[in-house]
């Protein structure tokens, strides 16, 4: 028996969790047609496989046809959502895995054009910020029916075989109905504490009334909404003893704050360079004085404060929810003692940001999360191993090492540099942005446990690389900065890379133009802001830094807004010209004919990068494929079998940016597809 707090078992009602780890409900966007498909249960059937103990699907599961899904959520209300939840219970639990479901209406937090063009309810007319529908004022028929609605998609959630149900109480309608600043409704739905709460116990009522005493429902709720006029912590410990003693609630999952605004959310589910577990001792105090089990998850990336949380009687379950999209077998290697070879979870949320935009759930650096169906997450060894030679250390280059090696290929990498990490290493170099480094000290460890050959300060050569004798060779240079966008002047300019690295140093009046809209461009933004720069930031887009999610951007402007930086939308940088000791921009519009001018003493330009494909090119006639790729196969992350040149020696690809301008996530994802088949 291990005496590691995180390992202990954890009663709940009837329910034995083996262990104190859970994901919490999060709607990582995978259904097809509202319903969690092969897709949606391959995912939560991987973590399962890893050991976790408890994993809630849906954030949320849709009860009503009028709160439309506002993230591809499961809709709760069809009864074909039960078979399809059957499967993926079943398969969980046979796992020794629980499974729960999160249930909601969003109330104002959707959109009436969407779904089937219902008008947005809400206990006021006050219009969400982040959605932006004016929501229709409920009636005594809606708030009846929606009560209804909820009764019936516990019940199909019984039917379904579900352990339990949390009803989702931030920010969606039954915490609309509670705070103040959403609820102006006369009598009994509104006006004291009690009137507020009327809601939230009447679901709470026709829902046991379907489902039975024996069945385990839960809430996830808003203890403390952090705004002026908002649920205080005091009521929100209240309205804990109130539903511990209602005995209609078997456990509580606390959350603190408000997340009807970017910045709110961000503060309830904080990212990268923000405090880590930042409400775990509030979420403490609430235990302590409901005396109810308590359940929460924000933030807590690391298992050493996972771990705390539990042996300091913080929590009861700890969610490590983004860190399981990391890594699915997380409980599996702690069981094992091998913590350290977790992939950590870098809080880059690329995840939560691409699902705010419409997008599904992806890490910035596992590329099989959310596509388990075609891509492992441990990697299969091979039948026929190879040589294999990667030109380039970065976040691909390391991808395509560790899964080759891993497969039990042999592996050697050249580095042109003195340390791996490419541009991840140079956005690392931000204080708020350290944690990125994760993404190639992990690898690098994996690398060295596996026997990867590293030869760092080496600029290979086609000449070099044929010395290796390679069966296959990988081509991860990534690429250079772009600054030609200008008819005239591009050698007056400076890219956002150079003030980055310190290549160059920040002027005094700045004007950045970002026609890239990219994190760089912020981060050099606010690295001359720092300086004392007064930074003007320029775009020909209709809005600013439009590829930084809502969720990251916060931290930019937090930063910005304090400083000299201004924002300029729909104009373009034309030419650069020189005016004395000044550079005058010369600014046009994609709009029209309107011109204007700038006098700057420094023009900076964040454009993307252009490949650095030299050395592809040259080995391209000596390779069997001629650097040509089966999309089919690669898609299908089947093996790579074109041969237009029998003659050639080895079969070359490129990789990340070596092919075009992407991201980190497309670089490590071209690797593991391309080399799991290999």
């Amino acid at each position: 028996m291990s005496t590691d707090p995180l390992l202990q078992p954890f009663q709940l009602k009837h329910l034995t969790l083996k262990n104190r780890l859970f994901i919490s409900a999060h709607e990582p966007a995978y259904a097809e047609d509202g319903l969690p498909k092969e897709r949606y249960r391959a995912y939560h059937v991987e973590r399962a496989k890893g050991g976790v103990a408890l994993t809630m699907t849906a954030g949320s599961a849709s009860v009503s046809r009028d709160s439309p899904p506002a993230f591809n959520n499961i809709l709760a209300w069809q009864d074909e959502v039960v078979p399809w939840m059957r499967q993926l219970v079943d398969e969980c639990h046979d796992h020794g895995a629980a499974v729960m479901i999160q249930l909601t209406h969003l109330g104002r937090r959707t959109r009436w054009d969407t779904g089937d063009w219902l008008p947005v309810l809400a206990p006021s007319e006050a219009r969400e910020p982040a959605h932006r529908a004016f929501p229709k004022r409920l009636e005594d028929w809606d708030i009846d029916r929606i009560i209804t609605d909820f009764a019936d998609a516990t019940e199909r959630m019984k039917a379904a075989g579900v352990d339990g149900v949390e009803f989702e109480c931030y920010g969606h309608l039954m915490d609309q109905f509670i705070s103040p600043l959403t609820n102006d409704l006369p009598p009994p739905w509104g006006g004291d504490l009690d009137n507020r709460l009327r809601f939230a116990f009447a679901v709470l009522k026709a829902a046991r009334a379907r489902v039975g005493k024996d069945f385990i429902l839960g809430l996830r709720y808003v203890a403390d909404e952090r705004l002026p006029g908002g649920t205080t912590s005091a009521e929100g410990l209240e309205i804990a003893q109130r539903l511990k003693a209602s005995g209609m609630v078997d456990f509580l999952n606390v959350i603190r704050g408000h997340i009807d605004t970017d910045a709110g959310l961000t503060d309830v589910i904080p990212i990268q360079g923000m405090p880590a577990a930042p409400h775990l001792d509030f979420a403490g105090e609430i235990r302590a004085a409901a005396e109810i089990p308590i359940l929460h998850a924000a933030r807590i990336p690391d298992v050493a404060t996972a771990r705390h949380a539990i042996a300091a009687g913080k929590l009861d379950m700890v969610g490590m929810t983004r860190a399981h999209l990391t890594d699915p077998h997380l409980v599996r290697k702690i069981m094992a003692r091998d913590e350290d070879r977790i992939r950590p979870c870098v809080g880059a949320n690329y995840c939560l940001d691409r699902i705010y935009q419409g997008g599904m759930a992806l890490c910035i650096h596992n590329a099989a999360t959310g596509r388990e169906g075609t891509l492992p997450q441990t990697i299969p060894p091979s039948d026929t191993p190879r040589k294999v030679v990667i030109i380039g250390a970065g976040p691909g280059g390391l991808e395509a090492a560790r899964v080759a090696a891993g497969r039990g290929h042999k592996v050697v990498v050249y580095e042109a540099a003195d340390q791996p990490g490419g541009q991840v290493r140079l956005t690392a170099l931000h204080p708020r942005k350290r944690e990125m480094t994760g993404i190639i000290d992990w690898r690098m460890a994996e690398c060295a446990a596996l026997g990867v050959r590293f030869l760092f300060n080496t600029l290979a050569d086609d000449a070099v690389v044929m010395a290796e004798a390679p069966d296959v060779v990988i081509i991860a240079t990534g690429g250079l900065p772009r600054t030609d966008v200008v008819t005239e002047g591009a050698d007056l300019v400076v890219s956002a890379w150079d003030i980055l690295s310190g290549d160059a140093r920040p002027g005094a009046n700045v004007l950045l133009f970002d026609d890239a809209g990219d994190h760089t461009a912020l981060l050099a933004a606010e690295k001359l802001a720092e300086s004392g720069a007064r930074v003007e930031v320029m775009t020909p887009d209709r809005a600013f830094a439009p590829e930084v999610m809502g969720m990251n951007l916060v931290p930019y402007m937090r930063a910005l807004q304090g400083r000299s930086v201004t924002f300029t939308v729909t104009w373009r940088l034309i030419a650069v010209r020189r005016a004395g000791n000044a550079l005058l921009a010369e600014i046009g519009s994609d709009y029209g004919a309107a011109r204007q001018e700038r006098q700057v003493d420094q023009v900076v330009v964040n454009h993307g990068t252009s490949p650095l494909a030299d050395l592809y090119f040259a080995l391209k006639p000596a390779s069997t494929n001629l650097g040509a790729v089966d999309h089919t196969a690669l898609v299908a992350v089947r093996p790579q079998t074109l041969c237009p040149n029998p003659q050639g020696r080895f079969q070359l690809f490129r990789i990340g940016d070596a092919v075009a301008a992407r991201n980190t996530h497309a670089a490590i994802h071209d690797a593991l597809r391309l080399m799991v088949a290999l």
